[in-house]
């Protein structure tokens, strides 16, 4: 039988009454109060055994008696409740020394369940009494249950080294989450490193990664130092880590069992000191029994998995989004913007293919373009069914630059060999690799339009349907 003295402390009399007869039932003591005051009198005085407690009280706010409560009883295990359902509410709780962080509303079962494993194993976490100015911007917005869950691993995960496998849809925010797990952890102060394997080509991701001696490979006069090495001692993300060539995969694995590793052309091995998050839209475990990922490289990755839900999967959150973007144009010096409901109703119903990366473009069109104070249904209707020529022609633009980068990539790789001719089919096999970000980024700037998108790359319609084809690229539909 549970024992121990539960204190409770929150202001809606209601929530006192349902912990008390729950937490009474289970075979504990319980203590209530409705303001913080008491709440620390109690601590202070060595009371109880375990504190339930919500964040915002008549007399104080519970962050900031917390640090109190953890200097005097630092073993005391501490749960934050909440109806300030955000990410920076999570991290905050975690920070400041909280034993766990529940949102309202709460399952009971779960919460007597975390009270008992409290209790059997108390956690005393750091306060790390990190400056309140480093949340403002935080991207990670939405109350839905899919990203209270996210908020509560990623408060987890903050003070740890563990890998991170991030699963998501391309526009999820998968770079957001790595970021935030940099931003807050122990490597704030660290380099934070990203990689895209799908927009690199083959060849070179081994360089790119572990770095170059000069005179490895043709075009090497240089020394070159890798991103493992630009990551010391922060955090690397290895974003569509499905996209990585098998013989790179068999490097990092050696990376992650070792770590250490050398670079191409070197002998010396380096020591390195980086936390890895990988990041995939594809199903790995199908690409291992396609025998195009290495299975133990997947549970070296795969310590702790994320899956970022599709927004059409957490449509509640799109209000606060909404608002978030908004408020973020604004800061850019555009005009504020309202919406009514009409207008959230059809964002609501739309099915969102390009996810949030979709909705934030939505939003900044709306906030740039339109005079109008508020977004009615009608204007949001016709923006979605018959897009503006300014947004397009501006996301043509932004593809047209993309080509242009890419053409610039390749002007200053080939200018490494000099007067020497690199290696026999090289720049075929690069512009193979580069056809799949282009592609994407035109279909995507025409709205998934292939008339329009094989104009934009000035090739034939069927020519870019077969590459389409080849290259396995997902064709986004625009509502109907």
């Amino acid at each position: 039988m549970p024992t121990g003295t539960i204190l409770v402390a929150d202001d809606d009399a209601a929530i006192r009454t349902v912990l008390n007869q729950a937490l009474s039932r289970a075979g504990y003591t319980v203590r209530m109060t409705s303001n913080a005051t008491t709440l620390w009198r109690w601590v202070s005085a060595g009371d109880g055994d375990l504190v339930i407690t919500d964040v915002v009280m008549p007399d104080e706010n519970i962050f900031d008696v917390l640090p109190r409560m953890k200097k005097q009883r630092p073993d005391l295990p501490i749960i934050v409740m909440s109806a300030q359902n955000t990410f920076m509410t999570a991290i905050k709780a975690s920070e400041k020394g909280a034993y766990e962080y529940l949102p309202k509303p709460f399952d009971l079962k779960e919460l007597t369940g975390i009270v008992g494993r409290a209790l059997e194993e108390p956690k005393k976490r750091p306060v790390l009494g990190q400056d309140d100015d480093m949340h403002e911007g935080m991207p990670l917005v939405g109350r839905s249950p899919a990203m209270q869950e996210i908020y509560r691993v990623l408060a987890r995960l903050m003070q740890t080294d563990l890998t991170v496998m991030i699963n998501g849809e391309s526009g999820t925010g998968k770079e957001l989450v790595a970021r935030a797990l940099h931003d807050y952890g122990k490597r704030r102060n660290g380099p934070f490193v990203a990689i895209n394997m799908a927009a690199i080509p083959r060849d070179l991701i081994e360089a790119e990664l572990f770095g170059h001696e000069k005179g490895a490979f043709t075009g090497a006069q240089v020394r070159s130092s890798g991103r493992f090495e630009q990551a010391d001692g922060g955090t690397l993300f290895l974003d569509e880590i499905g996209d990585m060539p098998m013989e790179a995969q068999t490097r990092l694995l050696r990376v992650l069992q070792q770590g250490e590793y050398t670079t191409v052309g070197g002998r010396i091995p380096i020591k390195t000191d980086v936390r890895i998050v990988a990041a995939t839209n594809k199903d790995l475990r199908h690409l291992i029994n396609q025998g195009l990922f290495r299975e133990d490289l997947y549970f070296r990755l795969n310590v702790v998995p994320i899956r970022l839900p599709p927004l059409r999967e957490r449509i509640e959150d799109i209000p606060d989004l909404v608002r978030h973007f908004f408020s973020l144009a604004e800061k850019e010096g555009l005009a504020a913007k309202q919406i009514d409901q009409g207008a959230l109703n059809l964002l609501r119903r739309y099915r969102w293919p390009g996810n949030i990366r979709e909705l934030e473009n939505l939003i900044r069109r709306l906030a740039a373009l339109y005079p109008q104070d508020v977004i009615t249904e009608g204007l949001l209707e016709h923006e979605l069914s018959h897009p503006t020529a300014t947004p397009l022609e501006e996301e043509t633009n932004e593809a047209a630059n993309l080509g242009g980068s890419v053409e610039r990539y390749l002007t200053g790789y080939f200018d490494n060999f000099g007067d020497a001719l690199p290696p026999p089919g090289l720049y075929h096999r690069i512009l193979r690799e580069v056809e799949y970000p282009l592609i994407s980024a035109a279909l995507a700037a025409t709205r998934g339009n292939q008339i329009k998108a094989a104009e934009l790359l000035g090739v034939n319609r069927n020519t870019l349907r077969k590459k389409i084809r080849d290259l396995d690229i997902q064709v986004l539909r625009p509502m109907r």
